[in-house]
């Protein structure tokens, strides 16, 4: 029995230890399984933290940019409406393209437009042509400016309209408003605005923009001017095939004209020949006619005499026969 009880003490010691031992082993898995969630929990954590700093950031970041933007344009709205109490913004562009003039554009002509013969005129004409003589770009500026204190406020969409007709007349490829109009717009105040869509090759800009619009339109043109030169020669080739054309329809036309004259003509000439011909055969006809009265004429002249003419007149026949007497008997002169 003694011997029984301590195996079944041991038994139970076993088994205890290994119930101990399954538990230890659960309780450390658990554990261990905490520690996993724990630590994706923090990496998770980590993670969203990061990206909403980023965010956090990038949004700061925007905030800021917008901040210095805005703090930038009303520095350069300060500093232009202090400058249009001395000079207007035409001389505000026209000064930042003179400083630049002679290393970026040193072959561009740009100046203000002063024929106003068609009624009106735009502010200033920038043209640039290479060796060749071939334009590279031309650019047709108009100038806008409006204090705060202007009672009634203009849009710049208000000289969309004159500024297309100027850029037309003075046969200017490109239409820019250099404005500070609508000064609160979101729109004009994002950037080069192009308003194509209304018309042709128009854009509207803050005077920051004067020499970057004027640097992109020239760079754009200048890729396209090989293009340019070729469509130039191809155009006149056109021009020589249409002159050649033009030339020999002229000398068809001439040619069938100076025919038409000719035949004319020598048709008329046959004819009057033909009517002289007719006239000189009746002229003939008439000669041989007389002539031959004439003839008949002298016939009867030469087959007349005096019993032909006495005989039938017993009166002329006395006389004569009278006269006949007295001849016999007149004495004879030797």
């Amino acid at each position: 029995m003694k011997s029984k009880i301590e195996h079944a003490e041991t038994e139970k010691k076993l088994s205890v230890a290994e119930a101990v031992q399954r538990i230890e082993i659960e309780r450390n898995n658990l554990v261990n399984d905490v520690k996993m969630k724990d630590a994706e929990k923090e990496l998770l954590e980590k993670a969203l933290t990061e990206k909403y700093k980023s965010e956090l950031q990038l949004k700061n970041d925007i905030i800021r940019m917008k901040d210095d933007e805005i703090a930038l344009r009303k520095d350069m709205k300060l500093k232009l409406s202090t400058k249009m109490l001395g000079e207007t913004l035409e001389q505000h562009c026209e000064t930042e393209f003179n400083k630049i003039r002679s290393m970026a554009f040193p072959n561009a002509y740009f100046e203000k437009d002063n024929d106003s013969s068609s009624g009106s005129k735009g502010d200033f004409i920038f043209r640039e042509t290479d060796a060749a003589g071939n334009e590279i770009v031309s650019i047709m500026f108009e100038m806008k400016n409006e204090g705060d204190e202007t009672a009634t406020k203009k849009r710049n969409e208000d000289f969309f309209k004159e500024l297309d007709k100027d850029r037309n007349e003075k046969k200017c490829e490109y239409a820019v408003l250099v404005t500070l109009l609508e000064s609160e717009s979101e729109l004009y105040n994002g950037g080069i605005v192009d308003v194509s869509h209304k018309y042709p090759k128009m854009y509207v800009i803050r005077p920051q923009f004067f020499i970057p619009i004027i640097t992109l339109l020239r760079n754009a043109a200048l890729n396209s001017l090989k293009y340019k030169a070729e469509l130039a020669l191809v155009r006149n080739q056109s021009i020589d095939i249409t002159n050649f054309e033009d030339d020999l329809n002229k000398f068809k036309e001439g040619f069938a004209r100076n025919y038409e004259l000719a035949s004319r003509k020598f048709m008329t000439a046959i004819e009057e020949i033909d009517k002289t011909i007719s006239h000189l055969q009746k002229t003939k006809e008439a000669l041989l006619s007389s002539e031959n009265n004439l003839r008949l004429a002298n016939n009867k002249a030469e087959d007349i005499s005096i019993k032909k003419l006495t005989r039938d007149n017993p009166t002329m026949m006395a006389r004569f026969s009278a006269l006949s007497d007295d001849a016999s008997n007149q004495p004879t002169v030797n």
